[in-house]
């Protein structure tokens, strides 16, 4: 259970890459040598940055070899590399480090952010996207449910281990001092889904994992029963009888001076 599965992730492409392309409408044209697309999933990032960037060598990392062959598939003249962000370290300085939903996995951004301005090209720039949702009712109820047995010595610390989000203002402090500009900005979203089990599907593909991993097969039925009835009391229903995703997300693009 411990795998992404690129069928559920995809199965809300067009809202997902909605994001992407949003971001990357922000970063400023130029003739890009080399691309790098951190937490590249099933490649609908990938695509957009080789589609905007056609000259250039596009490489996309992520941890999941099931999402990369699903990017390396999308596209073909890409190079994929399985790592972790933690650790990545480029050989060569990139003219774009891309990062769409990813890096709310990774810990630590006050020292991660620094390091990723340093690694740019001169004039290079950091484009970042996160979900901004940990007070939202979709990830609250997670933790809550998380606290409940038969499972809470398992899923609390779990819950307690979440990345830490900063606010918007922070990100632009930590950035500043590494850039010739900054622009920090926020969207929310307002997916409409067709039912509390849409959603259910959305995030069993992504924010659930890490607690539907330690769980026995019929303990995860049981979480994602008491997941589910939770989503339908949080999310009023619509006049079409679905329901509406709020779904905040932080942006920021940061430029590395040209000298």
């Amino acid at each position: 259970m411990n795998a992404w599965n690129p069928d559920l992730y995809g199965k809300f492409e067009r809202e997902r890459t909605r994001a992407a392309r949003d971001l990357l409408a922000n970063v400023a044209p130029s003739e890009a040598r080399l691309v790098y697309d951190l937490g590249c999933g099933p490649g609908n990032s990938t695509h957009l940055l080789a589609e905007r960037f056609p000259k250039a060598e596009i490489v996309g990392v992520d941890t999941s070899e099931a999402m990369l062959a699903w990017a390396r598939r999308r596209v073909p003249s890409g190079e994929f590399v399985r790592l972790d962000i933690a650790q990545w370290r480029p050989e060569r300085a990139p003219d774009l480090i891309f990062a769409n939903a990813a890096l709310q996995f990774v810990p630590d951004h006050h020292a991660l952010l620094p390091r990723l301005m340093e690694s740019l090209a001169p004039g290079g720039s950091l484009a970042v996207q996160m979900p901004d949702v940990l007070h939202e009712s979709s990830h609250a109820l997670m933790r809550i449910i998380a606290t409940e047995e038969p499972w809470a010595d398992r899923l609390v610390p779990v819950a307690k281990s979440r990345p830490f989000i900063a606010s918007p203002e922070g990100y632009y402090a930590w950035l500043r001092p590494y850039a010739a500009s900054v622009e920090v900005w926020t969207t929310a979203y307002f997916h409409p889904l067709e039912s509390p089990e849409a959603v259910v599907d959305w995030f069993a593909g992504s924010a659930l994992l890490p607690y539907l991993d330690p769980l026995s097969d019929d303990e995860r039925c049981a979480f994602l029963a008491r997941y589910r009835k939770g989503i339908a009391d949080a999310y009023p229903q619509s006049a079409d009888g679905g329901l509406l995703l709020v779904y905040p997300r932080v942006f920021f693009v940061a430029t590395r001076p040209r000298t």
